[in-house]
């Protein structure tokens, strides 16, 4: 049987709802001991963590979150920056009452779980995070490829964006393939698709590109971005990143300043040796061929890396 058959398309976890800030948001709860939550980026929800959960239950308690305005949670009318999903990630963590908490990141999930590490260091216990992860401020549209730039710039425009992301539905159909190695089944596809039906759902996924710290716009994400960064540096947290093997001449969307578009043809993530460089107490594991959407190429590697790093963390 090979990798690709061995992924499911299933998605059969008992949902859970808990209030926040008037809304309710959704997530999965599986696994028992101290707690490991899952944060997910743009176009996705809990859902792109369906494979690798059940390599992790037997080490911790699972528990995979729908950012607001995304997956099941609610789609309330706020302006969904990222201040916005910060104070529901807050106040999702302090209505459980996490503490002893692991976290594992992902795209915008990353920024969101480095804001909060970085803010409330006594409630983590160690951090796990794919290469894509916004580790600083992006200087420049230079680090975009031409293609890259034109389509991001696209998004970035109010009138234009709003066509493409909410009214096209192009993130969904569009950027989520595209940082797939492997074809999604229809299956798949309906899944990622479901939250989102309508233009009216796709709020969250049109800001989310505009909200990418780029030549210090906007101000407010590029100082927090540079700020958590900083702290980063210094902290001594167990630190797990997840890198792929990019494919020939696939240059991975910049999340942030130490991805270059004039890197061609790099099979190791440039995230990489950032990290060696810059951050303490980290250990790396390539989880093999993969572009942005690792979940989809590779569950199970990130699977086994997980629960085999998670087993070795100081109690």
């Amino acid at each position: 049987m090979t990798a690709t058959k061995q992924i499911s398309a299933e998605f059969s976890y008992e949902p859970h709802f808990v209030e926040v800030n008037g809304s309710q948001l959704h997530y999965i709860d599986e696994g028992e001991g101290d707690p490991i939550l899952f944060l997910h980026g743009n176009g996705c929800s809990s859902y792109i963590w369906r494979n690798v959960i059940p390599h992790v239950t037997s080490v911790g308690r699972c528990i995979a979150l729908d950012l607001i305005g995304m997956g099941k949670s609610d789609k309330p009318d706020i302006d969904y920056r990222f201040v916005d999903h910060y104070d529901y990630v807050k106040g999702f963590i302090e209505a459980l009452g996490l503490t002893e908490l692991t976290l594992v990141l992902h795209d915008w999930g990353a920024a969101l779980g480095f804001y909060y590490a970085m803010n409330e260091p006594s409630r983590i216990k160690a951090l796990a995070f794919t290469a894509d992860a916004m580790f600083t401020p992006i200087e420049s549209w230079d680090k975009f490829t031409k293609q890259q730039k034109e389509l991001f710039q696209a998004f970035r425009s109010a009138e234009t964006g709003w066509d493409m992301v909410v009214k096209q539905n192009m993130f969904l159909n569009l950027v989520i393939p595209a940082g797939i190695v492997r074809k999604l089944s229809e299956q798949e596809m309906a899944h990622y698709q479901a939250p989102y039906l309508e233009p009216a759902t796709r709020t969250a996924l049109w800001r989310w590109p505009q909200e990418l710290p780029i030549e210090g716009d906007p101000a407010d994400v590029t100082r927090i971005v540079r700020e958590y960064g900083e702290k980063l540096k210094q902290s001594d947290l167990p630190k797990l990143l997840l890198h792929a093997t990019l494919p020939q001449d696939v240059r991975p969307v910049p999340m942030s300043g130490v991805i270059d578009a004039s890197l061609t043809n790099a099979k190791k993530h440039p995230a990489v040796d950032w990290c060696a460089s810059n951050l303490k107490n980290i250990k790396a594991v390539d989880i093999g061929i993969g572009i942005h959407y690792v979940q989809e190429d590779n569950p199970h590697q990130i699977g086994r890396a997980l629960h085999e790093w998670i087993s070795e963390l100081p109690s």
